[in-house]
């Protein structure tokens, strides 16, 4: 801690790397947040450019010592052959769900089901678990305390056993592979 100060000393993972990430802690938020700004704003007019720049730059920056050590992609190819899978689900999963609810004489199976977890990464697991939740039909809805179960809701489902699967070789195998686990 600097006593003259009393501000905290930099955490050692901070200190530890060069120092253009000093100032540019999360590169990828700044990126995102550049990008939301944009949408929001529904412009590309300079002015809105340079505010999303400086909102981008300052919000990591301020909030860095708050925010966790950025996730470390380790396979950027598995996450481009990861999105357009997940998006297709997405879509097929919609209409499959409209179908369930369109079709009054068919009962829904839904069914609480345990994923065991082969993750460790905890930016893994949380993407695994936005996947589910993302995914029409699919909510997760709880990680055990040892980080090794995810409970999951499905809307319809047969077989359970065949759902844990689905999601492990699914999702859980192609995620495993774009995050350092």
């Amino acid at each position: 801690m600097n006593e003259r100060r009393g501000i905290p000393a930099a955490p050692p993972a901070m200190r530890e790397k060069p120092r253009v990430w000093y100032w540019l802690p999360h590169p990828y938020m700044t990126l995102v947040l550049v990008g939301v700004w944009l949408m929001l704003n529904n412009t590309l007019h300079p002015r809105h450019v340079l505010i999303g720049a400086v909102l981008g730059f300052a919000i990591p920056l301020f909030a860095q010592h708050f925010l966790p050590e950025a996730p470390r992609i380790r396979s950027w190819r598995a996450a481009m052959r990861f999105l357009p899978l997940f998006l297709w689900d997405v879509v097929v999963a919609n209409f499959v769900v409209a179908g369930l609810i369109l079709n009054l004489r068919r009962r829904m199976r839904p069914s609480w089901v345990a994923v065991p977890l082969d993750l460790v990464d905890p930016y893994a697991i949380t993407t695994l678990a936005n996947v589910i939740s993302l995914t029409p039909g699919t909510v997760s809805s709880r990680l055990d305390d040892g980080r090794r179960t995810l409970l999951v809701h499905v809307l319809d489902t047969a077989d359970p056993a065949a759902e844990v699967a689905r999601i492990k070789s699914r999702y859980e195998r192609p995620i495993r592979e774009i995050f350092e686990c």
